[in-house]
């Protein structure tokens, strides 16, 4: 399949994720930053930087073809609409990514690694797909955070407890 369409797909898709992602994002209170359901879980704010991060690991998968955990700058927000901004600039730069795709760049090899350390090597059309799926499993662990914490989770798929329509 060509390269244009797949990625023409892959925006699609982040597109559709988009809303609901970016009403969980902004539900994020500052104040649970540190809060976790259980000592083997991560942190609230810790959780909900990744989902907002997760686009841009697509914009270096596409245009670097290699992250590298020792050297990755993430996010250290200091408000929620810090937060919101970083989520939105970090989905567009991954549109603008795919966008460029030309015809044999998704067959590229993807590194992950730390340091010399090589952690993974799929090809980039292979972890720009795990990488949304990544995002949305992410959304759905944070959906059970803000039950947790009475924060309204929204409409995804279909209507929640706290919205019934979308």
């Amino acid at each position: 399949m060509n390269d244009k369409i797949i990625a023409a797909e892959f925006i699609k898709e982040l597109d559709i994720e988009f809303a609901s992602t970016l009403k969980c994002v902004e539900r994020f209170n500052m104040d649970l930053f540190s809060w976790k359901p259980h000592e083997k879980s991560m942190e609230m704010g810790y959780l909900t930087c990744l989902v907002a991060e997760i686009p841009l690991w697509i914009a270096h998968i596409v245009t670097d073809g290699v992250i590298d955990f020792l050297t990755f700058k993430h996010m250290e927000p200091k408000s929620i609409d810090e937060l919101v901004q970083n989520f939105k600039d970090n989905v567009t730069a991954a549109k603008k990514a795919l966008s460029a795709v030309e015809e044999g760049t998704l067959e590229e090899r993807f590194i992950l690694k730390r340091g010399d350390e090589i952690l993974m090597e799929t090809s980039k059309k292979e972890n720009v797909a795990t990488s949304i799926n990544h995002m949305v499993h992410h959304r759905g662990q944070l959906t059970v955070y803000m039950r947790l914490n009475d924060i309204a989770v929204p409409s995804i798929y279909g209507p929640s407890a706290d919205e019934k329509t979308f």
